[in-house]
């Protein structure tokens, strides 16, 4: 069988694919080049990250495909329910990413409470001329411990954030429509863990209560964050959204910022990739990284192995 691997994948992953009995395949095809590639290489699976789209039109015109998988957690770029119907496979690697998320996660939220995501903007053009200005702007930082996160969507990536604001000394508030309550335990490096039970609570208590909320939700028919919600939060909140481009309101956030109403933001993903608004990549009190939360060689390994061991076991057990 062959393996079309159109956005990537990790050298274990292709070794235990190869060891499995399939045939790899990592070219890179465009797009408007893949329904042709396929069908010309009679493709069996195609593994894909957030980059290539797999819809309803493609499957239809690609007979061989007996399998879909993605990646990481998000499907958004898949017709899921599609494919399911015409017998088609549908895999994920949701376990994989969850801890490099969450610590891209606490990267903005380092970097921000601290202006590091200003300061490594201006030292390198006025550092030599305004060294005592630029100490004195980012000299009233602010510390997480004591601080309240609020996490909205509690599945595993939400707990891999909470683990680590646990850890920080934190108050987790979190908010899920499926979960009343989760045991988060915290593993140490000499095999002492403890275990914590979070319960859940209404959006409406995270908004007003947190002082930094963290977005771990899937795309929404509606934004989950947009102008009412912001009216709820505190005055200062810090924002972050490393869960998929869409949840988050963009212009309700730049307005925001303008009134002091959100003290500043990180964001990985955005509506509009790989062309972010301008209004977002100019703005000083944003933090910004390209969709890089699972771009780590740890999480690119697991994500490799789990869809190997997915796909030997659907297509070969």
């Amino acid at each position: 069988m062959k393996i079309l691997a159109n956005d990537g994948i990790s050298q274990s992953g292709v070794d235990a694919l190869q060891n499995g009995g399939f045939e790899v395949i990592t070219t890179k095809v465009a797009q408007v080049q893949l329904e042709k590639f396929i069908n010309e290489h009679l493709i069996d699976v195609i593994l894909v990250r957030s980059a290539t789209q797999i819809r309803q039109e493609l499957i239809d015109a690609c007979p061989s495909i007996k399998l879909i998988g993605r990646g990481g957690v998000g499907m958004d770029n898949i017709d899921v329910d599609y494919a399911i119907n015409q017998g088609i496979h549908v895999i994920n690697t949701p376990k994989a990413s969850s801890n490099s998320v969450a610590e891209l996660v606490f990267a903005h939220l380092f970097g921000m409470v601290r202006f590091l995501h200003q300061s490594n903007r201006e030292m390198p053009l006025e550092g030599d001329s305004r060294f005592k200005d630029l100490k004195k702007a980012y000299a009233l930082g602010s510390e997480l411990r004591g601080k309240k996160i609020g996490i909205i969507g509690f599945g595993r990536i939400g707990q891999e954030v909470a683990k680590k604001a646990l850890g920080l000394g934190m108050e987790v508030i979190a908010n899920d429509h499926f979960l009343e309550s989760a045991p988060i335990t915290i593993d140490f490096f000499n095999g002492q863990k403890i275990t914590i039970t979070i319960e859940t609570t209404d959006l409406d208590t995270l908004l007003k209560e947190s002082d930094f909320i963290s977005l771990h939700v899937p795309v929404q028919e509606n934004y989950v964050i947009s102008t009412e919600e912001i009216s709820k939060m505190k005055n200062g909140v810090g924002l972050i959204n490393a869960a998929r481009g869409g949840v988050v309101d963009e212009m309700a956030l730049i307005k925001a910022i303008e009134k002091n109403k959100i003290k500043f933001a990180g964001l990985d993903v955005f509506e509009k990739e790989p062309n972010p608004e301008i209004q977002l990549l100019m703005n000083p009190e944003l933090s910004l990284t390209p969709h890089i939360g699972a771009a780590t060689v740890e999480a690119q390994d697991r994500i490799g192995t789990e869809l190997a061991s997915q796909v030997i076991k659907l297509l070969k057990e």
